[in-house]
């Protein structure tokens, strides 16, 4: 019984520690990511009805990214982008989601598509996007980390009127 005992005490150290081993392996493997954006997530905050949602997945072989930013209660949008920088602060934009097109007020879709390697924006090491983006690698380990972030740009608030972390 004793015997037992031990065995069975041994296997779950060794399931735990196998555990604790796979988890850093499958949470680089993530693919799925999804930000919540409002005006409290603005740096500084903004005082705003809009709202919105930006979800990102990421392709099985990591060259591309298939996006949907849906916003609400927001007037005259000019761009949209995902930024290197944590919570809290602003950074630099790494690639456009929404952009050089009309000013619009959507109530729904605002952009969807597809963003590879070439849509990337080089950005180097900063206070603000440490390690900086070089390219579409390290923009994922950047989402990965939770070092991104996606924001809707409006003419009342040119520097962002909604924001919001890629978890």
């Amino acid at each position: 019984m004793k015997r037992t005992v031990k065995r069975l005490a041994i296997l779950a150290a060794l399931l735990v520690l196998a555990l604790a081993l796979a988890a850093p392996a499958a949470a680089g493997s993530q693919r799925n990511f999804r930000a919540h954006l409002a005006g409290r997530g603005e740096v500084p905050p903004v005082d705003t009805r809009a709202q919105g949602q930006a979800i990102v997945r990421i392709s099985e072989d990591e060259t591309s990214l298939a996006f949907k930013l849906i916003v609400a209660n927001i007037q005259k949008v000019t761009q949209a982008h995902i930024h290197c920088g944590a919570a809290g602060e602003n950074g630099p934009v790494v690639v456009f989601l929404y952009g050089f097109g009309p000013t619009v007020s959507p109530n729904g879709v605002l952009s969807e598509g597809v963003r590879t390697n070439a849509d990337v924006i080089p950005r180097p090491d900063s206070a603000e996007c440490p390690g900086g983006v070089a390219n579409f690698a390290e923009l994922v380990a950047k989402i990965r980390s939770g070092d991104a972030y996606v924001n809707v740009h409006t003419e009342a608030n040119p520097g962002g009127e909604i924001r919001g972390q890629l978890r």
